[in-house]
């Protein structure tokens, strides 16, 4: 960190700075060639250089107090192909003017401008956003921006880095400003169609027709009567007021629960390596069961063996129907990283015990080891209903009374480069709308 610093702070050393020890030298040398020649102009001069100088220095410290420099999105979230709006606001917030200031934001090559260029620096897969301008007491300039979002993940803008000075570019003065925004971007959503994923019930039997269990005491709405309804249910209030019976429509005590465990190994062993495209392939998949289970209104949760940025510890959201459940779940999606904490078949073991007893576990992973398939067939014998969905080359082992899934990497869906979620995805993610459902299945 020390050396990048450093680095930064000898890009612009001597870009504008005109100011040297022999300005004083040279206000000496007009004073005694003026007393020497007796030409008044000459002192005139040195009394000039001896007076700016100063000013020239004390402008230099405080052309960059009170300065600020602020981005703003019209959204914090998006999927690979979408646009992101950024509008930057620089203010200088005092009675100083600025002749001239340079700012160099630091954003990740994997938010390319749509119109315009970001400047290679030392850091890998890191630009920055240039840009010169000269600001008034108490000038506010705003500049908008469009970033191309190609990549899946937590992006960092920032720090910033600022340079101003004097006005007639004696000195000048340099900062670095942590000034740092974060910009998720999701895992590519498909259809469960286009993943070669049928799109009912491909875990399963989902549920009965007729509700069995049903709270009593949540209604979620009302509906007219039927001969087979309770008199129980009837709504009494609902009936005088339309002048036709009316009954409640109760909760259900029990709801479907799926969770999906996500390996982030595309190799047996962590110390081979990962493959960059197959694991965001896997991530996508888990992305888009995610999103047709909670538009099928399940309790979805989601356990990974990989690992926030800069942690250790295996990434988990417990099931829920909660409005914002699908956007936590894509969110941890984001964060992933191909570091992985454990085996899949140890946190199979581990994690099992944890969720809830009627849950459907789907695996998500590239490789399907012997280790795995053994996990999974002992959690079937004990009662658990698993599924396999596995993007290997190879076609993973026959389970029986496991449901599985073969989607290797030559599947259309990956294939296609497409403009990121659809507009109901948005939605759905917005507005926490459970409703939706991928593809119309």
């Amino acid at each position: 960190m020390a050396l990048a610093a450093d680095k930064t702070q000898r890009r612009g050393d001597g870009r504008r700075a005109q100011f040297s020890p022999v300005w004083f030298e040279l206000a000496v040398l007009l004073i005694v060639v003026g007393l020497i020649a007796r030409q008044r102009a000459l002192f005139a001069l040195a009394a000039c250089l001896l007076t700016v100088i100063p000013i020239a220095w004390w402008w230099k410290r405080a052309s960059l107090r009170r300065v600020e420099y602020e981005r703003r999105f019209d959204r914090e979230c998006a999927f690979p192909g979408e646009m992101v709006h950024m509008t930057v606001r620089i203010t200088n917030r005092k009675l100083l003017p600025l002749s001239w200031l340079e700012v160099s934001d630091e954003i990740p090559m994997a938010l390319p401008l749509v119109r315009g260029v970001l400047m290679p620096t030392h850091t890998p897969q890191v630009g920055t956003l240039d840009n010169a301008l000269s600001l008034r007491w108490y000038e506010r300039v705003g500049r908008h921006y469009e970033l191309e979002c190609t990549a899946r993940g937590v992006h960092k803008l920032g720090p910033v880095h600022l340079k101003s000075g004097d006005l007639f570019t004696l000195f000048e003065s340099q900062e670095t400003r942590p000034c740092s925004d974060l910009l998720v971007v999701y895992p590519r959503i498909w259809p469960l169609e286009d993943l070669g994923l049928p799109s009912k019930e491909p875990f399963g039997e989902r549920k009965a027709h007729r509700r069995l269990l049903e709270d009593p005491l949540r209604t979620v709405g009302i509906r007219d009567y039927h001969p087979e309804d309770s008199l129980r249910h009837v709504h009494w209030k609902a009936t005088a007021h339309r002048g036709e019976l009316q009954v409640r429509v109760l909760e259900p005590a029990t709801t479907l629960n799926l969770v999906l465990l996500l390996n982030v190994s595309t190799f047996e062993h962590h110390w081979q390596g990962v493959l960059p495209e197959l694991f965001e392939h896997t991530i996508s998949v888990a992305g888009s069961i995610a999103t047709w289970a909670v538009g099928q209104k399940y309790k979805v949760g989601l356990v990974a063996n990989g690992s926030m940025p800069l942690s250790d510890q295996p990434i988990r959201v417990l099931p829920g129907r909660s409005p914002g459940q699908l956007a936590a779940i894509l969110g941890a999606l984001a964060y992933v990283t191909s570091f992985a904490t454990s085996s899949i078949h140890e946190m199979l073991r581990r994690e099992s015990p944890r969720l809830p007893w009627g849950a459907t576990l789907v695996v998500v992973t590239a490789i399907v080891t012997d280790d795995l398939a053994a996990t999974i067939l002992r959690l079937r014998d004990a009662g658990r209903q698993m599924a396999l969905v596995s993007l290997a080359e190879e076609p993973p082992p026959h389970l029986e009374r496991v449901a599985t899934f073969h989607l290797p990497s030559a599947t259309p869906a990956f294939q296609h480069v497409g403009q990121g979620a659809d507009d109901a995805t948005a939605a759905l993610l917005v507005a926490g709308l459970t409703a939706w459902e991928v593809g119309g299945g």
